[in-house]
């Protein structure tokens, strides 16, 4: 067992020279130097004049300060237990290889996580994420596997402490969903969350069939981040159709069940948005106008196009070739992306939201 302890202690001193080359792939020491310059800043007695640049700036602190406690909570973890290594070598306890085993485990996967989050580099990853799911053709059984792809990112959510909001909700015919919008907020939000969008293929035998017979379905989860500079965008008011109608679904108490809920179809795009959780129709528009706004900035910047009246709707089909990942659950389980190949066969903790390893291959795929 001393042989145990004598190969953890090697093992953890060999990650300093990890955490040392995490450090700098985090440039830590800017950050440091970030920090001081900011906390500098809100001692300006002008600071405060300007509402909304005091409060990036306060997030921006926040978002730095927590990169370098993260970092320095984990060096110091790492000398902890390497310290508690030698005592136990030293004093010969054998009692203490499963608490310094332990400790090793999950400093390795701490520095993981943290090395995942470099990865996330683009212009909008960041932000937060606001993620739509949709149902294929099939009725009823589609629009319940959309009702447990909602089930499966919420969870993933609340797993990683990101909050998130219901936006918009339409009840299927019999059970699931017609379709939801939901804003996940919090640091890097969409960065982890882009990995979703896509269609995704469920295997089983349908709860819906009587005779128990094996049916794939498809939904799709539409992901993108939350822009600030959303003002930009310009929508002409003879290019959108606004209907109210009856607030309904999964907004319990917090729905106003009156016909505040409102509807916005782009006729140039036939994109369509939707909110019923705000209090007034007013706010309910206000909202979605700047869902409608996200999805023609989202799509002016993957087709790097100039003018609004240069986009043209162009939809993926929620069918058969076209998804991302397969989730089946009969006769086998398994569930596998398409893109990178990984898979996890624990299919019940997947749709609990435990994805993780999914959006790490992704990410990794993508940093190649």
């Amino acid at each position: 067992m001393i042989v145990a302890l004598e190969e953890a202690k090697y093992k953890l001193l060999a990650m300093r020279d990890k955490l040392k080359e995490l450090g700098s792939a985090l440039r830590i020491d800017e950050l440091r130097a970030v920090a001081e310059e900011l906390d500098k800043q809100t001692l300006d007695p002008d600071f405060w004049s300007n509402q909304e640049n005091s409060s990036k700036i306060l997030q921006r602190i926040k978002q730095t300060k927590d990169t370098i406690e993260d970092y320095d909570k984990l060096c110091a973890r790492l000398e902890d237990a390497i310290t508690l290594a030698e005592m136990a070598i030293e004093e010969n306890d054998e009692s203490y290889v499963e608490e310094v085993q332990s400790e090793l485990d999950e400093i390795i996967r701490l520095e993981e996580t943290k090395r995942i989050e470099i990865l996330l580099s683009g212009e909008y990853d960041k932000n937060n994420a606001i993620v739509s799911f949709h149902p294929g053709a099939g009725g009823t059984e589609a629009q319940d596997w959309a009702q447990m792809l909602y089930r499966m990112i919420t969870r993933w959510a609340e797993r990683h402490n990101y909050k998130y909001k219901l936006i918009d909700w339409l009840d299927g015919d019999a059970a699931g969903i017609k379709s939801a919008t939901i804003m996940v907020e919090g640091l890097n939000a969409y960065g982890y969350l882009k990995s979703e969008n896509g269609v995704h293929r469920l295997v089983r035998v349908s709860p819906f069939d009587a005779a128990g017979r094996r049916q794939t379905s498809f939904a799709s989860i539409e992901v993108m981040p939350e822009f600030e500079n959303i003002d930009k965008v310009e929508i002409r008011d003879e290019d959108i159709e606004v209907t109210a109608h009856r607030s309904s679904g999964a907004g319990g108490q917090h729905i106003n069940k009156t016909d505040s809920a409102i509807r916005i179809l782009h006729k140039p795009t036939g994109i369509v948005v939707g909110c019923q959780t705000e209090r007034s129709q007013l706010q309910n528009k206000e909202t979605a106008m700047k869902m409608l706004k996200a999805k023609l900035m989202e799509i002016k910047i993957r087709e790097r196009l100039d003018t609004i009246e240069d986009i043209q709707g162009n939809k993926t089909n929620i069918e058969w070739g076209a998804q991302i990942r397969s989730y089946v659950f009969m006769p086998y389980t398994l569930a596998k992306d398409t893109r990178t190949g990984y898979e996890d066969g624990n299919i019940s903790a997947v749709m609990d939201g435990e994805i993780d390893g999914f959006i790490n291959a992704y990410l990794k795929m993508n940093a190649n």
